[in-house]
């Protein structure tokens, strides 16, 4: 578990060491609080970041659904990138 900005998360996927905790704590603003998966890829020596959200957030939107999200990482992500995968955890 990570905690950025109050928030608690889990990196369920780290690929090529992709996760930089410095560097997501700038990139990961109050922007991506109402996402339950945040993408995190390189690209040009840049992170760039999504969100998507399970289908039972009340954000949900078909474009961020879950379900889509490796499909994004093989179409839209640079072939072979370092990248990782957040899930925020939930507030009990």
């Amino acid at each position: 578990m990570i905690r950025i900005n109050d928030k608690e998360y889990e990196i369920i996927e780290n690929v090529k060491e992709g996760f930089d905790l410095e560097v997501v704590k700038e990139k990961l603003t109050d922007y991506f609080e109402e996402y339950d998966y945040v993408v995190g890829d390189w690209a040009y020596g840049k992170l760039r970041l999504k969100g998507f959200n399970d289908r039972k957030n009340k954000n949900f939107n078909a474009i961020n659904d879950v379900a889509l999200m490796k499909s994004y990482i093989e179409e839209y992500c640079a072939y072979g990138c370092k990248y990782f995968i957040l899930k925020r955890q939930k507030v009990e």
